[in-house]
């Protein structure tokens, strides 16, 4: 950096005048990238962060701001599901999507984005949607229906689901619970959501007044099916939102639900803090 002024590249004035100039990322190293984190989470912390292995499914409005949150404190091995590819009306919440990104892939956009942070981070970038036909969840046991599809969750400390779908989701929840050795971490309803100080934490079971929460539980009860331990999960207290749409009589109401970047990353940056936390106390 020029010592005479903030420029990082070359200063023409100061350089005229004979004083130097040095970037200051020749001497830049990993540890630096991370050094606020670590001055917080402790030494330990920050190695069983780059040691454990996530897997998120979900790479929208929640889940995008959960992998960036997680890179940036000092995950590195992230693998991110989405089937998805980055529609206008993403740019409004979803980390991926910009103007220039229409049309592609999201996590591809975001493996990219997430390498910028930490090129050393092992990012893989399945795109597919996670569907409830893959596996065959049985009281006791899991198998694979779909064998390229087959996520091999027993090879991951933690899942994250950020699933929008209803079938889907339950089936995930369902699956990880009977995984040894892995634990869950799940999304309720962020969207018709104004105010983010209203974003929590709760058990799956317990969680009133959240519509989400609620379709799972009544799947869970239609097939006979319930987790086999708690899942932590990430919701709103706050009252979901009654609108109107005035584009109704375009769209179909039952899919088209607002929602707000401020909550939708909250329930991103919590879902990371929940993994984070979790390592913390063990």
């Amino acid at each position: 950096m020029c010592n005479r002024c903030t420029l990082t590249t070359i200063c023409n004035y100061h350089y005229s005048k004979g004083l130097t100039l040095v970037s200051p990322l020749f001497f830049t190293t990993m540890e630096d990238y991370f050094s606020r984190s670590e001055a917080l989470l402790g030494i330990e912390t920050m190695e069983s962060l780059r040691n454990i292995r996530v897997i998120l499914f979900g790479v929208g409005g929640v889940g995008s701001w959960c992998a960036e949150a997680l890179v940036r404190t000092g995950l590195t091995h992230l693998t991110i599901v989405d089937g998805d590819t980055v529609q206008p009306s993403n740019i409004n919440r979803q980390l991926p999507a910009t103007r220039e990104t229409l049309g592609r892939p999201k996590v591809e956009v975001l493996k990219e984005r997430l390498l910028t942070i930490n090129p050393d981070a092992e990012i893989e970038a399945i795109h597919t949607m996670y569907k409830e036909t893959m596996y065959n969840v049985q009281k006791d046991d899991v198998q694979c229906t779909e064998e390229p599809f087959d996520f091999r969750l027993e090879e991951y400390d933690y899942v994250i689901d950020a699933i929008d779908s209803v079938a889907a989701k339950t089936d995930l929840i369902l699956c990880a619970t009977r995984t040894r050795g892995v634990k869950i971490f799940s999304s309720m309803g962020a969207a018709l959501r104004f105010d983010p100080t209203k974003v929590t934490t709760g058990e799956l079971m317990s969680i009133q007044g959240d519509a989400l929460a609620k379709a799972v539980r009544a799947r869970m009860k239609k097939i006979g099916l319930h987790p086999y331990r708690k899942v932590r999960c990430v919701y709103s207290i706050e009252q979901a939102a009654t609108i109107h749409n005035s584009q109704s009589t375009i769209h179909n109401e039952a899919t088209i639900k607002g929602s707000l970047m401020q909550v939708t990353a909250v329930f991103g940056c919590t879902l990371a803090s929940m993994v984070i936390n979790d390592l913390r106390k063990k």
